[in-house]
């Protein structure tokens, strides 16, 4: 069966989705212990979430680049989720589905959430020719994330760092084992 352009591929229950973040280590580490974003996380920027383990590998480069060194898995309400989709808009302009330029710029502006299709990767972070979701929360949806929405978070950086030691290895399989299963 041929994978679809576009599909949310994601670790999930009937009461949960689970996305990933890359923060530095001084937001990163004191979230995953408290299970809770801390006071220097800031409410008011855009935050960028991602149910594919490897787009966020591919982000934050292994959890090697600066100021993305820890990375968490972040478990969120479904309901929270779903918020999140229905209330957003898409970062591009999109001819059909949008009146014109001007009527998608007015939405955008209003809307607290921004819906995003990167290249899904492979293992070796090479893009695949279908696309992942990157969804974006600002004002009330990221105050929503943060406050209301968050079940659990757990810090997955030694997993992040054993997979990518796996894959430079050549253990393709041994890698793939221990990635997220993650389904439509």
């Amino acid at each position: 069966m041929e994978e679809p352009h576009r599909r949310i591929r994601a670790r999930h229950t009937a009461s949960t989705v689970t996305v990933y973040q890359a923060y530095g280590p001084h937001i990163g580490l004191p979230a995953a212990r408290d299970g809770r974003f801390p006071a220097v996380w800031k409410r008011d920027r855009m935050t960028w979430v991602k149910p594919s383990f490897l787009w966020m590998m591919y982000r934050c480069g292994w959890a090697t680049r600066e100021g993305q060194e820890t990375v968490l898995a972040v478990e969120i309400s479904r309901e929270g989720f779903e918020w999140a989709l229905r209330h957003a808009c898409l970062s591009h302009y999109a001819p059909g589905l949008h009146a014109d330029r001007a009527a998608w710029r007015r939405e955008l502006r209003h809307a607290p959430a921004r819906v995003q299709w990167d290249p899904e990767r492979d293992l070796r972070l090479q893009p695949l020719p279908y696309r992942s979701l990157q969804l974006g929360l600002s004002g009330e949806a990221a105050w929503r994330y943060a406050d209301e929405w968050t079940v659990a978070i757990r810090d997955v950086t030694p997993l992040a760092h054993e997979v990518c030691a796996l894959v430079r290895a050549g253990e393709a399989d041994a890698a793939r084992r221990l990635l997220p299963v993650e389904e439509p």
